[in-house]
């Protein structure tokens, strides 16, 4: 289909040498992309800045074949070319392989889901990678049900509120941790039913006057092994979907089989079209009627616009927000 779009290029941001830390971050004019068969053009109004950005921009998480070489992987905007369920001017926010720090971004329409009613482009550019991701890990990976209780770390990072509240929203148990006493109110704040500074306390040892915990989501990795298998309940579920201490971790097989404990983890982008397809549509039909009935709600830490990613990655990487960066294209 030929782009009403009347241009040729488009604002992104590149990484000036091709990696580097988040100074090297530029805005450049990059050729318009093309949407191929059973793709959707967006006119991108907001985009989310997450960990794997900034991993990517060091030169250690490539894009899958075909995605774009610029970054982002979530955004929200405008419908410019339709397909599949999309018209021009509709309003949706998408899962992506890359690209959507730019002025437009290419998708399978399948990836694509109509943007919630009464949220901006801010807070639903924030959605699809972190909900996505905590769905896939808590609730399939994890198995999390209701009345089960969850072990969250890194409870204010945009994976971490947007966890609290899913968890929730499904009638589940919630420890969280945090670096801070700041921290740890504010995941009380979101909702958590109980917050462990880990500076202060033995986050192991709190979950176990809990009760123990079913599921554990770690982002953390490394030390924190030993401690959530001693947190864990006969039967429990520990997912990984990072490993920011350190990716190397000591088993020991017969607690492992004492407890009957399940060790699992996954990433998102890797993912092929038909199966982020499968996800998009599951996400949707559970999690869509969370948001409109207010139990899950996008938590925005700041924006910038999009000429200042830069900026952007300097703050996440500082670690003091509580939720989500978003980059704001216009």
């Amino acid at each position: 289909m030929t782009s009403p779009v009347e241009t040729e290029t488009m604002t992104a941001i590149a990484v000036e040498g091709g990696r580097g830390p988040a100074a090297a971050l530029k805005a450049a004019q990059i050729p318009l992309p093309k949407p191929g068969p059973g793709q959707i053009l967006i006119r991108v109004r907001a985009a989310g800045v997450n960990r794997p950005d900034i991993v990517q921009r060091l030169g250690m998480y490539p894009p899958p074949p075909g995605a774009p070489d610029t970054l982002g992987l979530e955004v929200a905007g405008d419908v410019a070319v339709g397909a599949g369920r999309w018209k021009a001017g509709d309003q949706v926010t998408a899962l992506l392989g890359g690209g959507g720090y730019a002025e437009y971004a290419v998708v399978d329409a399948r990836h694509a889901l109509p943007m919630p009613e009464g949220l901006s482009f801010e807070e639903a550019a924030g959605l699809p990678e972190t909900v996505f991701t905590v769905y896939a890990n808590i609730f399939e990976h994890g198995a999390l049900k209701a009345g089960e209780t969850l072990l969250l770390h890194g409870a204010t990072s945009g994976i971490g509120v947007t966890a609290i509240q899913m968890a929730k929203a499904a009638g589940a148990k919630v420890i969280a941790t945090g670096r801070g006493a700041d921290k740890a109110q504010a995941a009380l704040s979101l909702g958590a039913d109980v917050a462990v500074d880990v500076t202060a306390e033995d986050f192991a040892e709190v979950a176990k006057r809990e009760g123990g915990v079913d599921v554990v989501l770690d982002m953390v990795g490394g030390d924190y092994f030993a401690k959530n298998l001693d947190a864990l309940k006969t039967g429990g579920r520990i997912v990984y979907i990072a490993a920011q201490a350190g990716g190397e971790i000591s088993v020991p097989i017969f607690r492992i089989m004492q407890k009957r404990a399940v060790i699992t983890g996954s990433t998102l982008r890797p993912r092929d079209a038909d199966e982020k397809a499968r996800l998009a549509a599951e996400v949707e039909r559970v999690v869509w009627p969370w948001i409109a009935a207010g139990k899950v709600k996008p938590q925005v830490d700041r924006t910038f616009p999009l000429e200042d990613a830069a900026a952007a990655h300097a703050h996440l990487e500082g670690g003091a927000h509580v939720g989500k960066v978003i980059l704001t294209a216009g």
